[in-house]
């Protein structure tokens, strides 16, 4: 027996995951190096734990859960004030920008990363990648408060190097380059329903990126602390909602007056029967919570000023204190599981494609921080104005759909 296997293959049978090395001996001897890199570096007890625990079903006791207090950007009192605070921040150069830019656009039929692919601008008909959208907002904004916002852009390995030879291509869009900080979210193993690792090809475990929540691990490991200067508060948002503010004096001067640790945008749900998550407290800790648990009274029921309680839902906009958001990659934050599409290697050796969920990806959560801090703002704001996000080609997230609202703000903002 080859003396690279002697060494794995009690783990593998320990764990039941023989499969792996199916192929083996259809490999080179560099293939087989790498394969049995990858087992060996692999935390079969962890994923095996990953898969059991996942089952279990987390239940909230309605009794455990209460309303968020909110602030609405329709009718905010002393707005003006907010915004000079806002401004006066982002003028002395104390705010930052992370974009969560991990993803692929193959749910939009589009081989390259999310963040560059590209829409059609009219009446000229100019494509403008979603990057450029970022981009020119944090341009604008340098331009009126005479500062240069440091951008953060968080990557994975499956498109680090082709947003950054995209980035190189356009000249970085005119933003001074040595503002701009790439950084890769980590791994973890793809598991089909069975708890067997997946296989990308005949010699490769395969891996995607582990959510948005790996962004304070992945920022601190990349020493990007070093780089902040005088930053004192980071906006984080994600790279397809193309009507986002994200350089907002509002939202940044409310919560800096607030002195909140952490503070979100939100919009309101419409569709009361929706699963959309929405915002909550359960034990007295700001969450994002399954409606499920709300009972039928809670679904619908008013504070006093004659708005819905429990209808606030994420929109993937967060503001964070520059002490609160370090202090995040200290805390152990949970995977969550979704069922999804993965293409697989055969017992054949073949690669399928699947047209159906069949396996399970696991994901950390940004939100599930929210709950270590005692000071939260939360700021609902104008879908119209602020939530267009581009998700595939079906459904109420489409190109076409972003695009239509886009046209339209600016035809109100130009008004």
């Amino acid at each position: 027996m080859d003396e690279k296997l002697k060494e794995i293959i009690p783990i593998l049978e320990k764990y039941e995951q023989t499969h792996l090395i199916d192929f083996y001996d259809e490999l080179d001897d560099n293939e087989k190096e790498v394969l049995v890199n990858q087992i060996k570096q692999t935390n079969f007890d962890f994923l095996n734990k990953l898969y059991i625990n996942s089952f279990k079903n987390d239940v909230i006791d309605e009794k455990k859960i209460s309303p968020i207090n909110y602030y609405s950007k329709f009718d905010i009192k002393e707005k003006e004030k907010y915004i000079q605070l806002g401004e006066d921040i982002i003028r002395e150069g104390k705010l930052a920008v992370i974009t969560l830019a991990g993803g692929m656009g193959s749910r939009l039929g589009f081989k390259g990363p999310k963040g560059t692919y590209e829409l059609q601008l009219p009446p000229d008909d100019k494509h403008k990648s979603l990057f450029e959208f970022i981009c020119d907002k944090l341009k604008e904004a340098n331009k009126k408060y005479n500062c240069t916002i440091p951008w953060y852009i968080m990557t994975s390995p499956s498109n680090d190097e082709k947003t950054k030879e995209y980035f190189k291509l356009h000249n970085y869009f005119g933003y001074p380059k040595e503002k701009i900080h790439f950084f890769e979210q980590y791994t973890v193993h793809i598991l089909d329903i069975n708890g067997k690792i997946m296989l990308d090809n005949i010699g490769k475990l395969k891996r995607d990126s582990n959510g948005n929540g790996d962004i304070f691990r992945a920022f601190k490991e990349k020493n990007l602390e070093n780089t902040l200067g005088n930053t004192e508060w980071i906006v984080v948002s994600g790279v397809d909602n193309i009507l986002l503010e994200i350089v907002d004096p509002l939202f940044l001067g409310l919560s800096a007056h607030n002195k909140s640790q952490v503070a979100s945008k939100s919009v309101s749900k419409k569709d009361f029967d929706a699963k959309t998550w929405i915002f909550a407290k359960v034990d007295n800790n700001v969450e994002i919570i399954n409606p499920v648990y709300l009972t039928e009274k809670m679904k619908y029921e008013k504070n006093e000023n004659g708005k819905y309680k429990y209808n606030q839902i994420n929109i993937l906009a967060h503001l964070f204190s520059k002490d609160a958001f370090l202090k995040c990659s200290e805390f152990e934050i949970p995977y969550h599981r979704a069922f999804k599409k993965t293409d697989y290697i055969n017992e054949e050796g073949m690669k399928m494609v699947v047209q159906e969920p069949n396996s399970f990806k696991f994901e950390k959560f940004i939100f599930d921080v929210f709950k270590y801090f005692d000071n939260f703002t939360l700021l609902e704001v104008d879908e119209n104005m602020e939530f267009a996000p581009i998700k595939a080609f079906t459904g109420m997230a489409t190109p076409e759909r972003a695009l239509e609202m886009y046209e339209k703000k600016m035809k109100k903002l130009q008004k």
